[in-house]
């Protein structure tokens, strides 16, 4: 398939595929002597895996180096692709009824909870200390193994206190004292709470704090701009 065809097949654009290509992420087949890119179903495979692991909001570095491995595991990857995906469509259907119900009614609700994503949120943590930290996803394991569903749901609360904490600081410098403080803070507690975070591990969160559902829950918590200062301070920590 050409490029063009790859893109209108899996809705990426050309320009994305090409980006894949510069970076090693995905190459084609074979170029031909004009110099169109031509993919096989081995390459349209990998795209498969490659756009999976985006829904588990990977930096593409991580991906590249993931589906690199020798011993990748497809069917693990496929495993955790449903999980989440399942997660995903189960809070959306409650949004939905939710909605539903506040048209139907047309009663004023001070619900939200049904708003929460700390589920998805917690499996998207695991998944990535599995792929991206053989020894971090094993301490995971033994810290959590039979901890009860509410211990889990304390031990995700007070990490949102802790990102509270830096939304008291959104008016000061990533290079402040305070928020220094604030996000020797924060590697404290995901330390003892769920993995040795290491600098590399701590750096590699600062970078997904800023995006999707981690920055929309961050915000939620500290309020707007919560995410940008927990990332920027940690780059500038880790730095």
């Amino acid at each position: 398939m050409t490029v063009q065809e790859v893109s209108r097949l899996a809705g990426v654009s050309v320009r994305t595929l090409h980006y894949y290509d510069q970076i090693g992420l995905l190459r084609p087949t074979t170029v031909t002597e004009a110099g169109y890119r031509l993919y096989d179903d081995t390459a349209l495979e990998r795209l498969q895996q490659i756009l999976l692991f985006r829904e588990l909001e990977f930096p593409l570095k991580d991906i590249k180096t993931i589906l690199d491995q020798p011993d990748f595991d497809r069917n693990k990857a496929l495993s955790q692709q449903i999980e989440l995906l399942t997660l995903k469509k189960e809070r959306l259907e409650r949004l939905i009824r939710f909605a539903r119900e506040i048209k139907e009614t047309g009663a004023a609700t001070m619900e939200f909870q049904v708003f929460d994503t700390s589920n998805i949120d917690a499996y998207t943590r695991q998944a990535k200390a599995q792929w991206g930290d053989t020894a971090a996803y094993r301490e995971f394991e033994q810290k959590t193994a039979g901890q009860p569903e509410d211990a889990q749901m304390a031990a995700a609360e007070g990490l949102m206190d802790v990102f509270r904490g830096f939304g008291a600081l959104r008016d000061q410098s990533p290079e402040a004292p305070a928020v220094r403080t604030q996000v020797e803070a924060l590697q404290a507690y995901l330390s003892a709470h769920y993995y040795t975070c290491t600098p590399e591990i701590l750096a590699g969160l600062g970078q997904l704090y800023a995006q999707g559902e981690f920055a929309e829950n961050i915000d939620r918590a500290g309020g707007p701009g919560t995410a940008a200062l927990v990332s920027a301070a940690i780059e500038v920590y880790c730095r």
